[in-house]
């Protein structure tokens, strides 16, 4: 095989570029007689052979290539029959010398005749690789039996039979069935069932002789398959449709439930804004009676004011006696001293009159002057007594007297604390009032919970001490961020969330600038 590809190989080249030859220096020459110029003569056999291979070639590779396109195959021998007829006739007219003729126009066809060789060659290989080769029917079978060959012939060209030899088997078996059959019922087809004749009926159209016989339990699964499948889509519809029954009716009770729920928000919140203003109502009560407990409480401090500062005036006039009574206690003890004096000044008279006095006098006189001493020294302990016991007064009266300067400055700072609390309770007490006339307002105006926060918050600003009136924006946006926090925002509303407390304000500023006064 090796050998007769080389030589086909080798003999199809020469066969090829011999008929190419002859046939292009028989067109140039015969372009020259035709009026073609000189340049252009020697193009013209180019352009008429080498269209030829052009269109084989790419006939060719389309066909490798799965897309074959007979036009090209067409304008290839067009093209062909074209160059016969200009190399035949390129001696003149062709019925004038026929072997002439045929001489010059023989080596274009052995030429195609070559490639229509590799073309049949490629196209097999392609189908070979692709499974989808078909045998030829032997010419025998076409001359020993003309009339049914036909049938066979197109029962394997219509139902894609590859194979000679399995189109063979497959008749052969129609055969032995038919046979089979007639033996079974007597020589007598007519009492045969239909399925039974199916193979008969059925091999016209490509079937064998076991595809025709199981064609009806074939049809019977696939029938049953079809039925499975319909109730399959069925009970599929119906679970489907009782989903949809279903998912209605969830999304009926859900919807229900929002509206429960919207229902019992709206609730709470109108029961949370009455017990918020019962609340300040009952603020407002507790702070007028904070408000009477801290003027009895500023009465009864004033009464111990009163009291304290009668208190320290009795305490200044026991000081006042303390220092007299010191005062005399001091002038006894100067006396006792010049007594003390005077007795010394008896005692040195005593003892120069000791002379002329008798004995007796002179004691007498020493036991006097002894008692006078001593009585001048009782009477400057009785006064060092008496000072310390005014000394003690004093200070004891001076103790007094801070107490009750402690006492008063604690009744005056329990005044100013009753004071600050009944100023405290007032302020409460108009804050309470103002926070319900703003309850008030707000459940008439059915306002949103956000909206009630922020007129809060703009309350908070105001009672904190911030007067927008002739302020800008800014300025109203500095006072207001100053005095309020975002924590105190999100303490009074208990938000988690900076960016609530932070919208929150700044709408408060807007609200403030807008004129808002409660």
């Amino acid at each position: 095989m090796t050998a007769l590809s080389v030589a086909a190989a080798i003999g199809g080249t020469l066969v090829g570029v011999i008929g190419f030859a002859m046939s292009y220096s028989t067109l140039a020459n015969v372009a020259l007689a035709w009026g073609f110029s000189e340049e252009l003569a020697p193009w013209f056999p180019v352009g008429v052979d080498a269209s030829i291979i052009a269109f084989l070639a790419l006939d060719l590779y389309l066909i490798r290539k799965d897309t074959p396109w007979p036009l090209l195959r067409m304008a290839a021998h067009g093209m062909t029959a074209a160059t016969v007829w200009f190399n035949a006739s390129s001696q003149g007219h062709i019925g004038d010398d026929p072997v002439k003729a045929a001489s010059h126009g023989v080596m274009p066809v052995l030429f195609v005749i070559g490639v229509e060789a590799a073309r049949r060659l490629i196209i097999q290989k392609a189908r070979l690789e692709a499974g989808t080769a078909v045998d030829r029917i032997p010419l025998h079978r076409w001359i020993l039996a003309p009339l049914d060959t036909p049938r066979f012939y197109r029962r394997m060209r219509l139902y894609a039979v590859a194979s000679y030899e399995e189109m063979v088997r497959r008749q052969q078996d129609l055969i032995a069935y038919e046979q089979w059959l007639k033996r079974k019922h007597g020589g007598d087809l007519s009492k045969a069932t239909d399925d039974e004749k199916l193979p008969m009926t059925m091999a016209a159209y490509g079937y064998t002789v076991a595809e025709a016989l199981a064609l009806p339990e074939k049809q019977e699964r696939e029938a049953e398959k079809r039925a499975e499948e319909a109730e399959r889509r069925r009970l599929e519809a119906e679970t489907r449709r009782e989903l949809a029954q279903k998912k209605a009716q969830a999304d009926r009770l859900e919807a229900d439930g929002e509206l429960e729920a919207v229902r019992a928000r709206v609730e709470g919140q109108t029961a949370q804004a009455r017990a918020h203003a019962r609340a300040q109502a009952s603020a407002a009560e507790r702070a007028a009676e904070l408000e009477e407990a801290a003027l009895e409480t500023a009465l009864i401090a004033e009464a111990r004011a009163r009291e304290a500062e009668a208190q320290r005036k009795e305490a200044q006039e026991r000081e006042a006696q303390a220092a007299a009574d010191i005062r005399a206690a001091e002038l006894e003890r100067q006396a006792a001293e010049k007594r003390k004096a005077a007795a010394e000044a008896d005692q040195a008279a005593a003892a120069e009159a000791q002379a002329v006095e008798t004995q007796a006098v002179a004691e007498a006189r020493q036991a006097a002057a002894e008692a006078n001493r001593r009585a001048a020294e009782t009477e400057r302990a009785a006064a060092e007594t008496q000072r310390a016991t005014a000394e003690a007064a004093r200070k004891k009266a001076e103790e007094e007297r801070l107490a009750k300067a402690a006492l008063a400055d604690a009744a005056r700072a329990e005044q100013e604390a009753a004071e600050a609390e009944r100023a405290a309770a007032e302020a409460r007490r108009a804050a309470a009032e103002i926070e319900r006339r703003a309850a008030e307002i707000e459940d008439e105006a059915k306002l949103t919970r956000r909206e009630r926060a922020v007129r809060k918050v703009a309350r908070m600003a105001l009672a904190a001490g911030l007067v927008p009136d002739g302020l800008a924006y800014d300025d109203i946006q500095h006072e207001l961020y100053e005095r309020i926090s975002i924590a105190d925002v999100q303490r009074e509303f208990d938000v988690s969330s900076t960016d609530t407390a932070s919208k929150y304000r700044q709408e408060a500023v807007a609200l403030l600038s807008d004129g808002y006064r409660p």
